[in-house]
C-alpha cells in the first residue's frame, strides 16, 4: 500500500491587529498617501519658496564668502546657530534639498493618479441624464407640438462643440447628455506637470551649470584680455555639483573700452563695455568678434552669458628706486560709494633685481588709501564729489617692508594687518597726490601717482535647461490662464411624449444644467443655450404643423 503524501499550500496570514508590522505598514501607508495629495504639495511649496528667502536675505558662502563670514562674526551666537543651520548655503542645505525632494515625490505622485483619471473621463461618454432635471441648479422647460425625435435633432444641432450621447429612456422618453469643459483639467494638469518640469530643469541647472566673475581692465591690451581656460581663470566661480571646470566652454574675450555717463545728480546713466571676442580660439585665433556689452544686454558665446555686472577705477602708479630703476603697477580698487566711486585697495611693488626671499621682504612697497574720481579735499581729508574722473586724486598711504605675499589669505584690496601690527610693513609716507604727482619715501624711493584706467567686472553663466525652464513657465502660464478661465459644465435635454392625456400629441422639453465648479457664469451662459434650444424646438414645431397641415 502506498501512501501519497499531498502538501497543501500555506495561506498567507496577515499580521495580527496591533502587531509592530501592522502598525509599521499603516504608517507608511497613511504617510503615503498623505505625501501625494495636492493640499501636501501645494505646502511643500510655500514652504520651498519660504525656504529660499534665507538664500536673498543673508549672504551665502557660494556667492560671497567673506561676507558670509563677516556676517557670522558680527552676530555672534546667532550667527554660529544660522551657520549650523546651513542658512549661509540654502541652496546646498540638507532641509532645502529635502523639501525639494519632497515636493518632486509629492507632484509625481499626485499627477500620475491625476492623469489616468483624466484620461479615463476624457474617453468616457457623459453621465445619464439625472431623472428628475426640475432639481438641477438651472431647469428650464416647455411644451411644444413637435415630435419627439425632430424636438430632439433641432435641440443637438444647438449642442455643437458640445460631447453629446443620445440615449432612449425605459418610459419612452429620449434624452440628451452633453459635457464641455474638458481643457479645463488640460489646463490644470499642464500646469502641475509644467511646474514639475520646472523642478526638474532647476535641479538639472544646478548640477550642471556654472557661474563666475573675472575682473578685466579696459584698455584693450593684453592685460585686458580673458579666457574661459578654466576656474584659475576666474576671481570667484561657483560650479554646479556635476562641473570641475575641466569642461568649459573655450572662449575669449578682449574689453577694448568703456564708458559710462551719470546724470548732474551723480546717478548712473549707462555703462557700455566695447569687447572683442573669439567662439573658440583653437580654430582661428586671429579672427574677432565685436559686441558692445551693456547692463541689460549679455553676450552669448556658446552656450554660455556673459554680463557686464560692474565697474570701477584702476590707478597706475610707478615707482623709481633710488638706483633709476622703474616699475609700474596697475590693479584695480574696489569702490566703498556706490554713488561717488570713492575706492580703496592696495598696489603691491617687489624690488627689482632682489631675489634672496629675506632681503625682498624687506623692500617690498604698497599703497594704500583712498581713489577719489573727482577729489575734493576738506580739512586735510579727501573724498570724491562725483563719480566721473574729472579730477582723479589718491590720498595715499606708502608701505614699506614685508607684504606677507606668502600667505594664502592675501587680498588684492588691502595688506596683511598683521605684518603692520607685528612691525614687519611699515607706514613710511602719507600724501594726497593729483595725476602727476609724486611722493618720496626716507631711502629716496619715488612714488609717482600716473594714471587711472577703466576696469569692469564680467559675470560668466552657463546654464544648460534656461530654454526648458522658459518653455515649463510659459506653459505654468498658458495652464493655469486655461483653468481658470474654461468652466466644466453640463447639460441635458428631454424629450417626453405628453402621454394619451394630451389630444394634441405634444411634447414635453426639459433642460437641465450644472456646473461642475463654483464659477459664477454658468447661469447666464444656460439661460441663453436653453433659449437658442427653445427656439430651435418651436422651429422644429413649426415645420411639423406646417407638414400636418
Amino acid at each position: 500500500m502506498v501512501t501519497r503524501t499531498v502538501n497543501e499550500p500555506t495561506e498567507q496570514v496577515a499580521p495580527p491587529p496591533g502587531s509592530p508590522v501592522r502598525g509599521l505598514l499603516a504608517f507608511v501607508r497613511n504617510t503615503w498617501r498623505g505625501l501625494v495629495t495636492m493640499r501636501t504639495a501645494l505646502m511643500l511649496l510655500f514652504l520651498l519658496a519660504v525656504g529660499a528667502m534665507p538664500g536673498a536675505l543673508l549672504p551665502q558662502f557660494p556667492l560671497n564668502p567673506p561676507l558670509a563670514q563677516q556676517y557670522i562674526d558680527d552676530h555672534g551666537w546667532w550667527g554660529q546657530l544660522l551657520n549650523r543651520a546651513q542658512f549661509f548655503d540654502v541652496y546646498g542645505s540638507v532641509w532645502f534639498a529635502a523639501i525639494y525632494v519632497l515636493l518632486f515625490v509629492s507632484l509625481v505622485g499626485c499627477l500620475l493618479p491625476r492623469t489616468v483619471e483624466y484620461f479615463r473621463q476624457a474617453t468616457a461618454k457623459p453621465v445619464i441624464t439625472p431623472r428628475n432635471l426640475a432639481r438641477m441648479p438651472h431647469h428650464t422647460a416647455s411644451t411644444v407640438a413637435a415630435e419627439p425625435l425632430a424636438a430632439l435633432d433641432a435641440a443637438k444641432r444647438q449642442l455643437r462643440g458640445w460631447r453629446v450621447v443620445e440615449r432612449a429612456e425605459p418610459d419612452g422618453a429620449r434624452s440628451i447628455s452633453a459635457e464641455r469643459g474638458y481643457l479645463r483639467e488640460t489646463g490644470n494638469l499642464i500646469f502641475h506637470f509644467a511646474m514639475l518640469g520646472l523642478i526638474v530643469a532647476f535641479a538639472i541647472g544646478k548640477m550642471y551649470g556654472y557661474s563666475g566673475q573675472s575682473i578685466v581692465l579696459a584698455e584693450g591690451n593684453q592685460q585686458s584680455q580673458w579666457c574661459n581656460s578654466g576656474v584659475l581663470a576666474y576671481d570667484s566661480f561657483t560650479p554646479g555639483l556635476r562641473v570641475d571646470g575641466t569642461d568649459l566652454a573655450p572662449f575669449c574675450i578682449r574689453v577694448n573700452n568703456f564708458s559710462s555717463t551719470f546724470l548732474s545728480t551723480a546717478q548712473a546713466d549707462s555703462f557700455d563695455a566695447g569687447l572683442s571676442y573669439q567662439d573658440d580660439p583653437r580654430n582661428d585665433p586671429n579672427t574677432w568678434q565685436s559686441y558692445d556689452l551693456k547692463v541689460n544686454s549679455p553676450l552669448n558665446i556658446d552656450g554660455d552669458k556673459v554680463y557686464l555686472a560692474g565697474n570701477g577705477y584702476a590707478p597706475v602708479f610707478t615707482v623709481t628706486y633710488p638706483n633709476g630703476q622703474q616699475r609700474t603697477n596697475v590693479i584695480q580698487w574696489k569702490p566703498d560709494d556706490a554713488v561717488t566711486y570713492l575706492s580703496e585697495g592696495a598696489t603691491k611693488f617687489d624690488p627689482p633685481g632682489i631675489t634672496d626671499p629675506t632681503e625682498l621682504h624687506k623692500k617690498q612697497i604698497a599703497v594704500t588709501g583712498l581713489f577719489a574720481p573727482t577729489a575734493v579735499i576738506t580739512n586735510g581729508v579727501m573724498t570724491s564729489s562725483f563719480p566721473a574722473p574729472n579730477n582723479p586724486g589718491v590720498a595715499a598711504q606708502i608701505y614699506e617692508g614685508n607684504l606677507g605675499s606668502d600667505s594664502d589669505e592675501q587680498s588684492i584690496f588691502d595688506i596683511d594687518q598683521n605684518m603692520v601690527d607685528n612691525g614687519s610693513l611699515k607706514l613710511v609716507a602719507q600724501a594726497n597726490l593729483s595725476l602727476g604727482q609724486q611722493v618720496t619715501l626716507p631711502d629716496g624711493t619715488k612714488v609717482r601717482f600716473d594714471a587711472v584706467q577703466r576696469w569692469v567686472s564680467l559675470m560668466i553663466t552657463h546654464d544648460p535647461t534656461a530654454d526648458y525652464v522658459l518653455v515649463f513657465a510659459v506653459l505654468l502660464l498658458l495652464g493655469l490662464v486655461t483653468s481658470l478661465v474654461i468652466k466644466r459644465r453640463r447639460i441635458w435635454v428631454r424629450v417626453t411624449p405628453a402621454g394619451d392625456d394630451d389630444p394634441a400629441g405634444r411634447t414635453v422639453i426639459d433642460v437641465g444644467g450644472l456646473a461642475r465648479t463654483d464659477q459664477a457664469g454658468y447661469g447666464e451662459e444656460f439661460t441663453r443655450l436653453s433659449a437658442r434650444i427653445l427656439d430651435a424646438v418651436a422651429g422644429a414645431d413649426r415645420s411639423t404643423a406646417g407638414k400636418d397641415a
